[in-house]
Order: structure tokens, then C-alpha cells, then sequence
């Protein structure tokens, strides 16, 4: 199944030298600040407050992300995670793929009672169904059913519980 990302072509230099056309820089630079302050808070009340109020992301109640994770510079509020959800130590969140010709924008929507290990790589337009479990160092490529269990690069289904 293919992502769900919107697509535009771009000529001349790649994409990553077009980026103003699509977010302000002084945008980016907000966003840059509250994600590096988030990144090394350990507390996650103040951590869950900076990414609804200062980077516009859905976040769900009891969610915790671990220390060092990365979410999108350019577009977080392209960002919604559910209730009670973990996603762990230096997982990075895209919304925003910058191509040579081209480049892709899309939301991440990760349901409720989703567990997310540690290293793992979540790509735009992907969603991740509620009590979903994503292994240590997986690429998140495309959607996770619901109470699958997940893992690798590329990312297979390992098993799967009904719910």
C-alpha cells in the first residue's frame, strides 16, 4: 500500500533548495528551538505541553516521548499521536520527504496504546493503528494495522493480535 503524501515536482535545483516556497524560515527556526528544548526535557507534562501549544501537534493524554526523539522540523503540526502512547529514545517523526525532483508531505497519525522502540524511523503519510507495537530500529514505511506487532528495515508484520 502506498503512503499517503502529497506530491510536488520541482525544476531546477532539488527540493531541499526550494524549501522557503513551502515553510517560512522563521517557522523552521521556532520549531528548531522548541524541538531541541523537548528533546532533552525529561519531564513530560512540560515535554506533551511544548508539542501541543508551541509545535501545534495532536498529542493524547498519558503519551510519553523518550529523551532525544525527533520530530518533524518543517511541519509538526502534521504530527497526531493518541492516548497513552510510548515512543521511544531517538525515534525520528517525518511529515516531509525532500526528493531531487520532487518532494512529499504527509500527516503521521499514530493511534492510542501504541508502543514505538527505541531508534526507529517513522516516514510521511504513514498511519499506525491503535495498540500497535513497532520494534527497536524498525523503518516505518508504510500503515500498521491494529495490534500488529511489527519490526526491520523494511518493516514486516511479525505477528498479530485481534482485538
Amino acid at each position: 500500500m502506498k503512503r499517503k503524501v502529497d506530491r510536488y515536482a520541482v525544476e531546477g535545483a532539488n527540493s531541499l533548495w526550494q524549501l522557503y516556497s513551502t515553510v517560512s524560515p522563521i517557522r523552521v527556526v521556532w520549531n528548531f528551538i522548541w524541538i531541541q528544548l523537548s528533546r532533552y526535557c525529561p519531564i513530560l507534562p512540560l515535554k506533551n505541553w511544548i508539542y501541543r501549544h508551541m509545535l501545534r501537534m495532536k498529542v493524547g493524554k498519558q503519551t510519553a516521548f523518550a529523551l532525544m526523539v525527533m520530530v518533524d522540523v518543517f511541519f509538526p503540526q502534521r504530527i497526531s499521536v493518541g492516548d497513552n502512547s510510548i515512543i521511544g529514545y531517538n525515534t525520528t517523526i517525518l511529515t516531509h520527504e525532500y526528493l531531487i525532483r520532487e518532494y512529499r508531505i504527509g500527516k503521521v497519525m499514530i493511534g492510542s496504546n501504541v508502543m514505538i522502540g527505541a531508534n526507529s524511523t517513522i516516514l510521511p503519510g504513514v498511519t499506525i493503528g491503535d495498540g500497535a507495537i513497532i520494534s527497536a530500529a524498525t523503518l516505518v514505511h508504510r500503515d500498521v494495522p491494529p495490534g500488529a506487532f511489527v519490526g526491520g528495515n523494511p518493516m514486516q508484520i511479525i505477528s498479530h493480535t485481534e482485538q
